[in-house]
């Protein structure tokens, strides 16, 4: 069922390389690390597919907002048995309930205007007993020393797509207010690794 398209993040997609490159070598280690699951997989905000290829389960759904994404995680993973799906930005994700075993949103969360209603969709669809993980940019007392020493514009790009900024602190408060249990959040090279379970 297609979704309506974001031109928004088409057009920020059109900007990315057709071959960007492997994914940073921590994140897709954080990825594999999930291991190998008996049931289904959501890759949320898939992207171009490039760490729905570390994914290990007996089904993956990967979905997102962008067509272009979509188009290239659909080249990417074509020797992959993966079902791609095309959401509505703001949207309830067309999943049912507790659906998934494990749902990935990595790289994602930062770039949602509606957080709330993100983490309450993925709880929605995700099992008791599944899990979540999230990847994101970290923030948190550096960026604010940097704000007042360099300047706010110096810090935080104003062209940047990142509507949304996280510390290990405001990351497990969204998480726990959405309902998810034993959050655990590891920093690594700039990058919070957070896991969660239902």
């Amino acid at each position: 069922m297609p979704g309506v398209p974001s031109e928004y993040d088409d057009e920020l997609w059109a900007l990315v390389p057709e071959e960007p490159g492997p994914p940073p070598a921590h994140i897709a280690e954080f990825v594999r690390s999930l291991g190998r699951r008996d049931g289904a997989v959501l890759d949320l905000g898939c992207g171009d597919g490039r760490l729905t290829r570390e994914l290990r389960a007996r089904h993956i759904v990967g979905a997102d907002v962008s067509r272009v994404a979509l188009e290239r995680a659909r080249r990417r993973l074509e020797e992959r048995d993966v079902e791609l799906v095309e959401l509505t930005p703001g949207a309830v994700i067309p999943f049912g309930d507790e659906a998934f075993d494990l749902v990935l949103v990595a790289e994602t969360i930062e770039h949602v205007v509606d957080v709330e209603t993100l983490l309450k969709e993925a709880h929605r669809v995700t099992a008791p007993g599944g899990e979540i993980a999230i990847t994101t940019p970290a923030h948190a007392r550096r960026t604010g020393l940097s704000m007042l020493v360099r300047g706010f514009e110096r810090v935080f790009d104003p062209l940047t797509p990142h509507v949304r900024f996280f510390a290990r602190s405001s990351l497990r408060e969204v998480l726990e207010e959405a309902g998810f249990k034993d959050v655990s959040i590891a920093r690594r090279k700039h990058t919070l690794l957070a896991r969660a379970t239902r």
